[in-house]
């Protein structure tokens, strides 16, 4: 042990700058929970616009150009982008399940269930 650790042997330092990060990822966690939700909202719309019309749930064509689109995006930002790919892939299905129920709940006339994106 240094002098300049503490008792259980980690310099103060490094443990100021280790709160420091992790109150950042917090930070952007909290962003990113909130952007989900600004998408989801926007999403719903569309699953209910796409049920009014009768539309599919999904569109397979939008979803090829939005990987793309996100591959495209994560490659600049240094994200590797078959996690990109992957997190897109988890959303797309997500929404694809809420469209479905809009979808049936429109068709039974029912509300849509509380508390679902």
């Amino acid at each position: 042990m240094t002098s300049n650790t503490s008792p259980s042997g980690v310099d103060p330092a490094v443990r100021e700058e280790l709160a420091r990060l992790r109150d950042s990822i917090d930070n952007i966690d909290a962003a990113v929970v909130h952007m989900l939700a600004e998408r989801f909202k926007c999403t719903q719309q569309v699953g209910h616009l796409k049920a009014k019309h009768q539309l599919p749930p999904a569109d397979p064509a939008r979803e090829s150009r939005q990987i793309a689109r996100l591959r495209t995006l994560a490659e600049n930002a240094k994200l590797d982008p078959a996690f990109a790919e992957k997190l897109l892939n988890f959303i797309i299905a997500e929404v694809i399940r809420h469209h479905e129920s809009i979808a049936e709940d429109t068709l039974n006339g029912t509300e849509p269930t509380a508390h679902r994106p």
